[in-house]
């Protein structure tokens, strides 16, 4: 798990501080760029890997892929006839991780409930 830090005091948040926020936020919001997170987060592939894995083009892959470069948050290496792409936002990365697992955990709680109150 990743440490959360505190937060900042409310009076000191700049509007373009919230503005850079909500950008994130919203490249995160489309289900590929969050897999394509997700699956970094794991460890470095190239883009067919990550087609495969996603089951998505490589063009469409790339494309996204290409977003989250510009944000910052992956990067890409050659690697013979292929660019490697990793994480480049480990903080990005543990977002991404934490929001995924804490919904495996409410599907897991919701899947225990209905059991139990169906017994």
């Amino acid at each position: 798990m990743y440490p959360v830090p505190a937060p900042p005091d409310p009076d000191a948040l700049p509007p373009d501080l919230l503005q850079d926020a909500a950008t994130t936020f919203g490249l995160l919001s489309a289900t590929v760029r969050l897999h394509l997170l997700w699956l970094l987060a794991q460890g470095d592939r190239d883009v067919g890997t990550l087609a495969d894995e996603t089951g998505q083009s490589v063009a469409t892959v790339s494309h996204h892929l290409g977003k989250l470069k510009l944000a910052g948050l992956v990067r890409a290496r050659r690697h013979g006839k292929h660019q490697i792409h990793s994480i480049d936002d480990p903080q990005v990365a543990g977002i991404v991780q934490l929001a995924i697992r804490h919904h495996q955990e409410l599907r897991t709680g919701s899947s225990r409930a209905r059991r139990t109150r169906g017994a």
